[in-house]
Parts: structure tokens; sequence; C-alpha cells
């Protein structure tokens, strides 16, 4: 068997190391709020709400969300429910009658309703949050809402792209309407559900 040179050697034992080097020193792993692309644009070189070809793939990711999705039938006023601009959300009373036309969100014994989150920062710009409609949960036999259990929101992890300040090749300060992207999960609550009281 041919003895291995001192190079393939020294090759074995760097492979063998890396990982471990790799978690102790863990700032030299990009982290999930790193910079995508080291380039600072220029306010003309992109349309408002226009990415780089190199993040169109991410973005078309992101604009598969559910919130994101959501938006449009919220838009048209498809998705029953929604609620109102200027209207207080209110906890509803259980029409049993109504169950077979209504939406997943109106049947829930934890109903919650949908706003538009809007942020001229952040691809997508819109994003459906959902927000409960009852501090407690509808009771089956009554149909109405009981403070034995607690509605709480639920909560997706979703990816978008967030627009930063920058400052231009040459220039010491951040520029004015110069830009650039980084990588941001957010937690969107995206429904409600019912749980027990924390007892104290």
């Amino acid at each position: 068997m041919p003895m291995e040179s001192p190079v393939m050697i020294a090759a074995w034992i760097l492979l063998l190391l890396l990982p471990t080097c790799l978690s102790r020193h863990s700032h030299w792993l990009p982290s999930e709020n790193a910079n995508l692309h080291q380039r600072c644009y220029a306010p003309e070189e992109l349309f408002h709400n226009q990415l780089p070809l190199h993040l169109v793939g991410m973005g078309a990711r992101s604009a598969r969300s559910l919130p994101a999705s959501l938006v449009a039938s919220l838009e048209a006023g498809n998705l029953g429910g929604a609620q109102r601009r200027h209207q207080e959300p209110r906890c509803p009373s259980l029409q049993l009658e109504n169950v077979n036309e209504a939406e997943v969100h109106q049947r829930s014994l934890s109903p919650w309703t949908y706003r538009i989150d809007s942020d001229e920062n952040r691809y997508p710009q819109k994003l459906a949050f959902a927000e409960c409609l009852c501090k407690g949960c509808i009771n089956m036999k009554s149909g109405r809402e009981t403070s034995s259990f607690n509605s709480v929101e639920l909560h997706q992890r979703v990816l978008v792209l967030r627009r930063k300040p920058c400052a231009l090749k040459g220039s010491a300060q951040v520029t004015p309407g110069a830009f650039t992207f980084q990588t941001e999960y957010i937690n969107v609550p995206v429904g409600c559900t019912c749980v027990l009281p924390q007892s104290n």
C-alpha cells in the first residue's frame, strides 16, 4: 500500500478539524440577517418595489407564503370576515346554520379576522395579519364567548427581504435614497386557536 504524502495527511487533518473550527467561530458563518449582496443600489437603478435579478427567486418564494397570497383576496373583498378599515373587531356569536358557507376563520371556536400590514421597505410590501376576535373562545352549546379558554394567535415564520440604507462606493456616510437588501424572518400571525388559561 503506497504511503500517503505529507500534503494528503495535512489535508485530511484540516477536513476533520473544519466542523469544530466553524462551531467555535460561528461569526464566520452567514447569519440569517446578513447582506445578500454587498452592492449598494442608487435610487434610480431599480423601480419601486423591484428586486435585483439575483433576488427574484427568493422574492417569489416569499410571495407564495400564506400571508402574502391572501392579500389579493382581502383587497378584492373575496375573503369573508375580513376586518373593514376603522371597524372595531368584536367577538361574534356562533351561527350553526351558517357553518357550511363560512370560511375556516369564521367557523373556528377562536374566530379571527385579517388586516393588511403594509411596509414599503419590505418585500412583499403587503402581508395578511390575523387578529383574534375574542379574548375567550366560543362555547359550542351556547354559541357565545366563554372565559374558560383563551384565544391566542398562531404564527408562521416568513422570509422577507428588507431594504436598508447604505453608502454608495467611495462614500463614508449613508447615501440618501441608496439601499441594499437583507434577509429577515418575521413571525406573522396566521390564525387563532383556543388554549387553557394560564394559572397564576
